[in-house]
């Protein structure tokens, strides 16, 4: 298995699971809409997607967005998208694309990596534990829908 910093050519096997990654979070399939969100992606470099493959075939990602630190003056990074395929699940993939992630916001100087997840989706939630994420106590997150 290898994990690593996806490109464009890698844009409609990324989409595919993408799309399964919404479906997931009960949105309807619309892998077109998908596939072009990525490409906005790409288009803009406002993401970053690690990919996982085992023989070639890509079977997980993560999708990072940049931020700052006002106070640290300093970047951080958003995980806002992990997902493998069910089918290659419970075989180290996710700690895998976890870990080529946090090198990277290494790399790059970020201060630390912020995420969340479902409250139901406990098996996330176990994963990010395991690899020392620590759930915010100390700050409320509040959200606006628009």
């Amino acid at each position: 298995m290898e994990v690593n910093l996806a490109g464009i050519e890698d844009l409609d096997e990324i989409a595919k699971l993408f799309d399964c990654y919404r479906i997931f979070y009960q949105q309807p399939s619309d892998l077109e809409a998908a596939r072009n969100f990525l490409q906005q992606r790409f288009d803009r470099g406002d993401a970053r997607i690690f990919v996982a493959r085992i023989d070639a075939q890509i079977v997980g990602f993560t999708q990072l967005y940049p931020s700052f630190s006002s106070v640290a003056m300093k970047p951080i990074w958003i995980l806002n998208d992990l997902f493998v395929s069910k089918a290659y699940r419970n075989r180290g993939v996710a700690r895998l694309l976890m870990g080529a992630m946090e090198n990277f916001g290494r790399e790059t100087a970020a201060i630390r990596i912020i995420l969340s997840t479902q409250v139901a989706n406990t098996a996330a939630r176990s994963l990010y534990r395991s690899l020392g994420y620590i759930k915010n106590e100390e700050f409320h997150q509040y959200t606006l829908s628009l």
